[in-house]
């Protein structure tokens, strides 16, 4: 299971970013960076709404994307936020990546559609497929299933109801 500590561990993916959650006590894990060197954090869900306020006060003023998978049958459900720092040098803009991870049983997140506009349609599809509960949210509701439609898609686990395979058609 993925667990954050306030430890000194992963200090070589220590970044520069992370230090403001570290100064603050705010549970974080860095999670090193990806193929283009964007910084990723692990927050705790309870903590988000508090760390998520920082990077927008430190300029990262737009949500780029926000998505969410199933990180293994039976595991953890993950909320990926991408944040852009636009200011003068559009061609160079510092990025960071938050994850947040919850159990499937009790997936709830705070929203940040009142920080950053642009997550509403976002998190409302990481409700309908997956389940996670974007707590706060002024709209949360299905967007591509129909309000009928019984569990969560793109859950590792779903069985799609009514499916019968067909074996030896022909």
């Amino acid at each position: 299971m993925n667990t954050i500590s306030r430890d000194k561990s992963n200090v070589e993916t220590r970044g520069r970013l992370s230090a403001w959650p570290t100064r603050h006590n705010f549970s974080h894990r860095p999670l090193g960076y990806d193929y283009r060197g964007v910084e990723t954090l692990q927050v705790k869900s309870e903590e988000w709404l508090s760390v998520a306020v920082a990077p927008y006060a430190y300029g990262f003023n737009y949500l780029r994307s926000q998505c969410a998978y199933d990180s293994a049958p039976g595991g953890s459900l993950v909320s990926v936020y991408h944040l852009t720092q636009m200011r003068d040098q559009p061609d160079q803009p510092e990025e960071v990546c938050t994850k947040i991870f919850v159990p499937r049983k009790n997936p709830r997140i705070p929203s940040v559609y009142w920080v950053w506009k642009s997550s509403d349609l976002q998190e409302r599809e990481s409700y309908d497929m997956l389940g996670i509960i974007h707590q706060g949210h002024p709209h949360l509701r299905r967007i591509l299933m129909p309000e009928t439609w019984v569990g969560w898609p793109l859950r590792k686990d779903y069985i799609v109801p009514n499916f019968y395979e067909l074996q030896d058609a022909y």
